[in-house]
C-alpha cells in the first residue's frame, strides 16, 4: 500500500477561481512507497509549495482524494515534520529550546512534556550531535551560521520522530559547500531513519543526488509531466556528482524544464519511468 496517494487530485484556491475553471493544480496522480525519498522540480509557480500543502492537510483539494499512511487527509497531519529555506528559529530560545518546540506544542508530547523533559532534551541532543551540532545546544541562533540554523532546523522537524519529512527548499539560501554537506547530513539521517522525505528544490543536482524519484512538474497549473527513476546506487557520496551518469540525469531534467519553459531548443530526450 501506498504511503502517499493521491487520485486525480485538483485544487483551485477560491470559488470564484474554480468558477473560471482556474486551477492551480490538475490531475495529480501520485503514488509514494514507505521509506520513499521523492523530490520535485519544476519551474517557479508551477505549484510545487501547493502540492506540499495538499500532502500535509493545510489546503484540502477541491477534488479527488489524498491518502497519508493509509488515512484520508483531512486536516493538518501530525506525522510529518517540515523545515523551509528560511530556518525560522526563534530568537529568544537556544539551540535545544529550539528544537524541542514541537515537543511543547503536539500531543501526545505536549500532555508529557514536564515530567519527561529530561529523556526529551537528551533525544534533542543526540540528534544535535548527529548533525554535527554537538556543543551547540546552549547557543542562540545569532550565534550560528546559516548552515548550523539549517541543521538545528531540520532536528526540530525530526525531534518528534515523523514518519514524513517535507523540505521546501531547505537549502537554497546557503553556499555551494554547506549545501552539500547538509546533502550528506540529510542522506545520512534518511539512512538511519527510514522516514518518508518529500523535497521541493530548484537545484536539480540535489534532486538527482538525495532522491529515489524525481517528478517534475509543468507551469500553472501544475501537474506531473515527468517521473524518473534514479538509479544511482546508494549509499551515494559527493563523488557520484562527477560521474557521466549523474550528468546525464541533470542534463536530462534540465531538458524537460527547458521545455515546459517553451525553450524547446533545451529539451533533450531520455527514458523516464
Amino acid at each position: 500500500m501506498a504511503f502517499v496517494d493521491f487520485k486525480d487530485v485538483w485544487l483551485a484556491y477560491n470559488d470564484e477561481l474554480l468558477a473560471q475553471n482556474q486551477f492551480a493544480v490538475e490531475a495529480i496522480n501520485l503514488s509514494v512507497t514507505e521509506g520513499e525519498f521523492i523530490a520535485i522540480v519544476g519551474p517557479s509557480g508551477c505549484g510545487k509549495s501547493t502540492f506540499m500543502k495538499l500532502t500535509t492537510g493545510l489546503r484540502m483539494p477541491t477534488k479527488g482524494t489524498i491518502h497519508v499512511d493509509g488515512a484520508p487527509v483531512t486536516g493538518p497531519l501530525k506525522i510529518s515534520g517540515m523545515a523551509f529555506q528560511a530556518p525560522s528559529l526563534l530568537p529568544w530560545r537556544t539551540t535545544l529550546e529550539n528544537v524541542l518546540l514541537p515537543l511543547e506544542i503536539v500531543e501526545p508530547y505536549r500532555s508529557h512534556f514536564k515530567v519527561k523533559k529530561k529523556e526529551y532534551e537528551d533525544r534533542a541532543r543526540n540528534l544535535l550531535k548527529t548533525v554535527g551540532l554537538d556543543g551547540y545546544a546552549d547557543k542562540f541562533p545569532w550565534q550560528l551560521s546559516g548552515g548550523m540554523q539549517q541543521r538545528a532546523s531540520i532536528c526540530r522537524a525530526l525531534i518528534h520522530e515523523p514518519k514524513m519529512l517535507l523540505l521546501d527548499e531547505p537549502f537554497g539560501a546557503l553556499d555551494a559547500f554547506t549545501k552539500e554537506e547538509l546533502w550528506c547530513v540529510l542522506r545520512d539521517l534518511h539512512q538511519q531513519q527510514k522516514f518518508n522525505v518529500i523535497l521541493v528544490t530548484h537545484d536539480l543536482r540535489e534532486s538527482v543526488f538525495l532522491a529515489d524519484k524525481v517528478f517534475v512538474m509543468s507551469k500553472n497549473p501544475g501537474r506531473f509531466v515527468v517521473e524518473r527513476q534514479i538509479d544511482l546506487p546508494r549509499p551515494r557520496d559527493l563523488e557520484i556528482t562527477y560521474t557521466q551518469q549523474f550528468s546525464d540525469i541533470v542534463h536530462e531534467l534540465r531538458g524537460h524544464i527547458g521545455a515546459i519553459r517553451g525553450n524547446t531548443a533545451g529539451a533533450v530526450g531520455g527514458k523516464t519511468s
